[in-house]
């Protein structure tokens, strides 16, 4: 009997991550500059650190209760709140989860039916069409546009509704292209989603990092509030990522919904974590501003020089990546990731791997120091002029 038998059909059709790949081929190379992880470059603030070693110090090791510490959810409800201008209970409508990539996959279980269609705007996150997959339902992409600047507009929903259309996954500001919707294209979207009855995850976990403009919560929006699911976490904005903490915020039914499956399959989030995201929503909000002026300063630069070496790329308004087209070169995606990274050790994901709507295009990560994105940039343009010669 071969392995494959006792694989779920569903787990066995689906594709490792396209990230990875490159990761991996970086990580055995010596001198390699990476463009390609999607976390920040800053160390998790010194006050957020020394409160979860406090709370290791006093013992505070035990479970929380299934959906968070009261005190943090009491948090989570005033930033959202003061920040967002969204109003949650923290008694029955927030969860603490193990990351937003958990609260992603307890909110699609909860409302997906088998065979529900989820719709998705490409390019997207990688875990999204696979999450979906995963819950029983069916992924279901809405190709945006690069002259677009890779924006969701109310058609694309339109004309991919059928019968069994359930939910949208929305994600302003986006990984990978960095495009953030403003209040009036939200707004557009919002009336689709009231018009055709869906449900709005909104991963919002990017919130913090826009740079243009004022950033609008979905459910701020006149009648979204009890439509949707709020994604969001302490990764991005607040330099996070290995706590491995995020959030839902949704209606008292979905909350509840989520919360069962919270229950069974991850009992609470680490405890120490969620002392310091106490901390980090307390007293942690000025290093988060003076990280956005960092990569809003990095951005700037970066764009421009892409732009000047012969790589297209919209100004993104928010996240920290850049989206920059190589169809001048003639290579694919994966083509041209690989043959940078062996032949300039620069290494950027390749934009396919993001959806079908990414090919022609690589995700860059401006989540480097000035010195690095340099270098890099640098380097690039080497490539780029080989490639013309």
């Amino acid at each position: 009997m071969t392995q494959s038998k006792y694989l779920s059909h569903t787990v066995s059709a689906l594709k490792p991550s396209g990230i990875r790949k490159f990761f991996d081929l970086a990580a055995s190379m010596e001198g390699v500059i990476s463009l390609g992880v999607g976390e920040p470059d800053f160390v998790t603030s010194w006050n957020v650190r020394e409160a979860c070693i406090l709370s290791l110090e006093q013992g505070f090791t035990s479970y929380t209760a299934n959906a968070g510490l009261l005190e943090l959810r009491q948090e989570i409800s005033r930033y959202l709140h003061e920040k967002f201008d969204v109003s949650y209970r923290h008694e029955d409508e927030i969860i603490v989860t193990v990351g937003a990539s958990q609260a992603l996959d307890i909110a699609l279980r909860a409302i997906v039916n088998p065979l529900d269609e989820v719709l998705i705007p490409e390019p997207c996150f990688v875990s999204y069409a696979p999450l979906v997959s995963l819950a029983g339902g069916v992924p279901v992409p809405l190709h945006t546009r690069a002259d677009d600047q890779f924006k969701l507009r109310p058609q694309l929903i339109e004309e991919a509704l059928t019968e069994r259309t359930k939910a949208l996954l929305l994600c302003s500001p986006s990984n990978p292209t960095g495009a953030v919707l403003s209040k009036h294209e939200l707004q557009l979207i919002a009336e689709q989603a009231e018009l055709h009855d869906l449900v709005v995850l909104a991963d919002e976990i990017y919130a913090e990092l826009t740079y243009d403009e004022v950033y609008t919560s979905f459910p701020s929006l006149s009648g979204m509030r009890e439509r949707t699911i709020l994604i969001s976490g302490f990764s991005k904005g607040f330099a996070m990522t290995g706590w491995r903490l995020g959030f839902i915020a949704a209606p008292a039914e979905l909350s509840g919904a989520m919360l069962k499956i919270h229950q069974y399959s991850m009992m609470c989030a680490p405890t120490m974590a969620q002392y310091g995201a106490i901390e980090a929503l307390k007293n942690g909000m000025q290093d988060v501003e003076q990280m956005k002026k960092s990569y809003r300063r990095r951005r700037n630069f970066f764009v421009e020089i892409l732009n000047e070496i012969g790589l297209s790329c919209h100004l993104p308004g928010g996240a920290f990546y850049a989206f920059p087209s190589i169809k001048e070169t003639g290579l694919s995606s994966e083509e041209f990731a690989e043959k940078l990274l062996i032949e300039q050790k620069v290494a950027v994901v390749p934009g396919n791997v993001f959806g079908e709507s990414g090919e022609g295009f690589v995700r860059c990560s401006y989540a480097s120091s000035l010195e690095q994105l340099q270098e890099a940039l640098r380097r690039m343009a080497v490539f780029m002029e080989k490639g013309r010669k």
